[in-house]
């Protein structure tokens, strides 16, 4: 048997008209929502400032140009004055003077130093003690003289002999420009006694020929050494 379906049994009937519709409203809600939110926008330009340049006319002004400075005055110009005179007048010779002249006027003239610079030089030189000199003081007969004499006027003192006292004494001097000792001292002492007897022989020394420097005479300043030993 042949089974048959009634209208109302079948579903597939309607469903074609329904999605039909469905797309119909559903377009029409989206028209409606794009024309519902559109609002117009205008556009409000800022005249105050185009008012502002309207109102003020600013004048572009342009520094003028300078005149330019006034030329310098000419410089004078020096006139030559010749005086012209007649033959017959005779004219004052004038002596001219070159370069040569003076230069040999001042190769002919020597310096002399006034005599008052020259005494106060040599009383300088004659004060000044010298250590070194190109030429030493010499006892009179040499080194020789100098040891015999010493052995002969040292006395040997009583006290540094009873102690057993000896040594070396040095002694320093000066010795003049006329050969003269004086200004006699211990460096380098013993004993008090020693050091008197030193003193003592030193200052009765005979002149002795003086040092020089440059060939002249001068005052040195001597350093001797006095020995002192028992026998």
């Amino acid at each position: 048997m042949e089974v048959k379906k009634t209208k109302r049994a079948d579903l597939e009937g309607g469903k074609a008209p329904s999605f039909l519709m469905g797309i119909i409203i559903g377009c029409a809600v989206l028209f409606v929502g794009f024309e519902w939110g559109t609002q117009d926008v205008q556009v409000v330009g800022d005249s105050g400032i185009a008012e502002i340049i309207a109102e003020e006319d600013i004048e572009i002004t342009r520094p003028e140009d300078a005149p330019p400075p006034p030329p310098p005055p000419p410089a004078p110009v020096a006139t030559e004055v010749l005086n012209v005179v007649e033959d017959n007048v005779e004219l004052e010779q004038q002596e001219i003077i070159t370069t040569e002249d003076t230069q040999t006027a001042a190769q002919v003239q020597t310096y002399v130093a006034p005599a008052a610079a020259i005494q106060e030089e040599e009383e300088e030189s004659a004060q000044q003690i010298f250590t070194i000199v190109e030429e030493n003081p010499a006892f009179p007969g040499g080194e020789g003289e100098l040891l015999k004499y010493l052995s002969s006027s040292i006395k040997y003192p009583v006290i540094a002999q009873e102690n057993g006292i000896q040594g070396r004494v040095t002694c320093s001097f000066v010795v003049n420009r006329d050969g003269s000792v004086v200004d006699a001292e211990v460096v380098r002492g013993v004993d008090p006694s020693l050091d008197k007897e030193a003193l003592r022989v030193i200052g009765l020394m005979p002149k002795w020929s003086p040092g020089k420097q440059r060939g002249k005479p001068v005052r040195v300043r001597f350093m001797m050494p006095v020995t002192f030993r028992l026998q």
